[in-house]
């Protein structure tokens, strides 16, 4: 299949979704003792994760760098996209996550210890696009 950066989109943002779902779902589950797994998400989350196609032109060109550094990487551009993005929906009331009770909280848009997921979904970005040719 020919790349496409509209299609990279549509599979970045749908991904992201998804596994947003399982994430606050499974919080649900341990911290409120949820047994649906209810979870939360909003529309604004699909553009935001489906910019995530961006990176699949930068980890073509770093495919020879290491993991951790790619991964580290990564992670900064997402905090970087996290920030921005959570700053501005802030500004208009329409940021659906508030991270300000949490202890590694920056200005309650972006939390530190997702560091680890970050990196983890940084990677797992890179490989869902370059599997795609």
């Amino acid at each position: 299949m020919k790349k496409c950066l509209g299609t990279d989109f549509l599979l970045c943002g749908f991904c992201g979704w998804c596994m947003e779902c399982l994430w606050t779902g499974l919080h649900s589950l341990f911290h409120r003792h949820d047994k649906e797994l209810s979870c939360h998400t909003s529309i604004w989350m699909f553009p935001i994760y489906g910019m995530a196609a961006l990176l699949g032109p930068l980890g073509r060109r770093l495919k020879n760098i290491p993991a951790v550094v790619r991964g580290s990487l990564y992670t900064c551009l997402i905090y970087l996209t996290e920030y921005t993005t959570g700053s501005f929906l802030k500004k208009h009331q329409a940021c659906p996550w508030d991270y300000s009770r949490a202890k590694l909280n920056y200005k309650g848009v972006i939390r530190l210890d997702y560091a680890p997921a970050w990196f983890f979904m940084g990677l797992f970005y890179e490989r869902l696009l370059a599997e795609r040719k």
